[in-house]
């Protein structure tokens, strides 16, 4: 089974400014992938290449086995796509603007019921899409993507703009997705907590390279866990730990002290809260967690300095 998507030294520059710059990226067969990058980091950039709406300066994107460069066509009809704009007609129903596109795809009329059942959308079909909420529109938006069942899903932010429920309903579909219709799903979000409890693989963009790809759950295990800690006196809570040999950071509220790889977490947490005690520092909290998503996004992907920013013009 060949990867769902797979792209070699991909690149794209515009004038002077590498927007991608040799990306090399696969996307396991029916995975959720959580593409992730800042703005600027060429995100949209090749979205658009894999979708064939721009063509790259290099490289090449291969859609289930199939070779954008080569055959455009064939590779975009294994793709629907849930960009930004939706384009819908506010005055027609939602079955009428997903009959649009049904006809210009030449698919027989039942493709509209089945959609709207993925979607559970099916009693809404007939409402008006300007009396449609936001979180209906992203679901047609899906629907409409999914016409023809194709085997590849590229979504671009589908929860932007969902309020709180809207997010975790979103949420819930997008990661049963696979198993319900057996789509491979690429998903790009600025999200990163939404991204976390979604994707089951992990692609992060930075300056236009792919810094870190991978399933989420071996990223997050072969990380060693930290120590969350809140004392009265940093600077000498900070001393001491780096003395044991922890690697400390300063964080909002307090340290984060790094394990070793392979050290066990309570017993680790216990020691240096018995030292911190002996040292009379007063320890306010103190708990081992598991790295998350946004600790590793931050490792691998600084930001840039503002002044490099702002000279650069800003490609999603």
């Amino acid at each position: 089974m060949p990867a769902a998507i797979e792209t070699h030294d991909l690149t794209r520059r515009f004038k002077r400014h590498l927007a991608v710059d040799a990306v090399s990226m696969t996307v396991p067969d029916k995975a959720v992938y959580g593409f992730l990058g800042r703005n600027g980091a060429g995100k949209t950039t090749t979205l658009k290449m894999l979708l064939g709406l721009i063509r790259p300066s290099g490289g090449s994107a291969l859609v289930c086995g199939v070779d954008i460069g080569r055959d455009r066509i064939g590779a975009a009809r294994m793709v629907g796509a849930l960009l930004e704009a939706h384009g819908f007609y506010g005055n027609l129903s939602g079955r009428e603007n997903l009959d649009l596109t049904r006809s210009l795809l030449g698919l027989p009329a039942r493709e509209i019921d089945r959609v709207l059942e993925v979607v559970e959308m099916t009693e809404h079909g007939r409402r008006r899409v300007s009396d449609y909420s936001l979180g209906m529109r992203q679901r047609l938006g899906l629907a409409r993507a999914m016409l023809g069942a194709p085997p590849v899903l590229v979504l671009d932010e589908p929860t932007n703009g969902l309020d709180p429920d809207g997010i975790a309903d979103m949420r819930r579909f997008l990661r049963a997705l696979p198993e319900r219709t057996g789509a491979t799903v690429l998903l790009s979000s600025h999200l990163l907590g939404e991204i976390e409890q979604t994707a089951t693989h992990v692609g992060i963009l930075s300056h236009g390279k792919l810094v870190l790809e991978g399933e989420l759950s071996r990223l997050k295990a072969d990380l060693a866990p930290e120590i969350a800690l809140q004392t009265d006196d940093a600077a000498r809570a900070t001393a001491l730990a780096r003395a044991r040999g922890f690697d400390v950071l300063p964080t909002e509220d307090g340290l984060t002290a790094r394990l070793k790889p392979g050290e066990d977490a309570r017993t680790a947490s216990a020691s240096l809260n018995r030292a911190l005690i002996e040292a009379d520092i007063a320890v306010f909290a103190i708990g081992a967690r598991s790295r998350s998503l946004e600790g590793i996004y931050r490792e691998v992907s600084p930001p840039a300095p503002t002044a490099a920013v702002k000279a650069q013009p800003e490609f999603a």
